[in-house]
């Protein structure tokens, strides 16, 4: 008679056997699998008075490795591991499966045993017979095995999670050491210049023109815009992608933002001599969108087109009533495009271009548009411009009547 033995599998503390016929019982906590494991177990303990073997019992909860390595998919299950072939039965008609199964195991025990007395009488008697591993140990190394490989590859995921917060923190430190800098530095020149000939007595400017005053006004203003942009950029797009992207949709025209938005960089695109060409249809229905997140796709759109289109070039903007429920707005450049194959990854936080590599930028700010835009429930993405370059277009929902 085979010894049995009914016990918890512990992966701390692995379970040797010898026992021929190894069985193993997958349960679980649910309270209306306890009757039917209770059955189970009082069935096999009657098969034990007339044929003895190895019970384990795994708590599913705690053990979820295991119940992984033999695929289960449904509990309470009972696994034959040892004499193989592996069987499993599960589901809830386990004792009538198990008693047609039942004389087929015994038979398998009894072909098992005999071809272990065979193997031992053909060695020599000087050979050492080297008994095989338990089939119970085995079974533990390999959900161990499993259970590595999980956290592995958990691991690699935090490693890459944690280089890319290490990257971005690297691109913020080159952005302030360097991007905000123009800014700054234009802001405090027309600062300074306006409070060294303010007149406190007069709350006049007597050595500046009106024109020049309210010039350098302007100025400061624009940059210190400038300036926030950058950081609310960096902030918004450092939180990740899983963080939800908060919007204040309402009745916006979309055409008269872009038009302010353009009178803004109009000191950028009037320095390098570039033509705007606007076409803006006059019916152009309102759009339900959050104003200040879509000023931000409008200042990032035109602002790269205005860095890559040269000296000279055109930008394009154009709206286009698509259908009754969208709205289409394109910008458009005569700079260099991108390439095909770049198209999808352009928008992806933190990629640039090779060619870039040298240029201001820190590859958020496409990223963060497409983030904007999803938010509203639409679409953007960039294909060839008419005149070369690129050309970019997003769609926003229209306002409902």
């Amino acid at each position: 008679m085979l010894k049995q033995d009914v016990m918890q599998v512990s992966q701390d503390q692995p379970i040797y056997s010898e026992a021929p016929l190894q069985l193993l019982l997958f349960i679980d906590g649910r309270p209306q699998s306890r009757q039917q494991v209770q059955r189970i177990r009082a069935y096999l303990k009657e098969l034990e008075a007339g044929y003895s073997f190895e019970l384990q019992i795994i708590d599913v909860g705690e053990q979820p490795y295991l119940a992984e390595h033999f695929k289960l998919v449904a509990t309470p299950a009972l696994v034959k591991i040892h004499p193989e072939p592996q069987q499993t039965i599960a589901g809830t008609n386990i004792i009538p499966q198990l008693k047609i199964c039942w004389p087929r195991w015994q038979a398998a025990v009894t072909t098992f045993l005999k071809s272990q007395e065979d193997s031992q009488e053909c060695l020599d008697e000087k050979s050492q017979v080297i008994a095989p591993k338990s089939t119970i140990h085995s079974v533990a190394t390999s959900a161990e095995a499993i259970q590595l490989g999980d956290e592995i590859f958990r691991l690699k995921q935090e490693k890459g999670r944690l280089q890319e917060q290490l990257l971005f923190k690297d691109r913020v430190i080159a952005i302030l050491a360097h991007d905000l800098r123009n800014p700054l530095t234009a802001a405090a020149i027309a600062i300074e210049t306006l409070q060294s000939n303010y007149n406190p007595d007069t709350g006049e400017f007597p050595r500046l023109k009106p024109g020049l005053a309210i010039h350098l006004l302007k100025q400061a203003r624009t940059q210190t815009r400038i300036i926030d942009r950058m950081i609310a950029d960096l902030l918004q797009v450092g939180r990740g992608e899983d963080i939800e992207f908060p919007i204040v949709p309402q009745r916006l025209q979309l055409g008269e933002l872009c038009l302010q938005v353009l009178e803004e960089l109009s000191d950028r695109y009037t320095a390098k001599s570039q033509t705007v060409e606007t076409d803006i249809p006059q019916d152009l229905p309102y759009v339900y969108a959050d104003p200040e997140r879509i000023r931000q796709v409008l200042v990032n759109l035109l602002d790269n087109a205005i860095k890559y289109t040269p000296v000279g070039g055109i930008i394009t903007v154009a709206g286009l009533h698509r259908t009754t429920q969208k709205v289409q707005f394109s910008v458009g450049d005569t700079g260099p495009g991108i390439p095909e194959e770049n198209r999808d990854r352009i928008f992806e936080n933190l990629f640039r271009l090779q060619r870039d590599r040298g240029t201001d930028g820190y590859g958020i700010g496409l990223c963060l548009c497409q983030r904007i835009i999803r938010a509203h429930y639409g679409q953007i993405w960039v294909d060839s411009s008419p005149h070369g370059g690129a050309w970019f277009h997003f769609t926003m929902p229209v306002y409902p009547s």
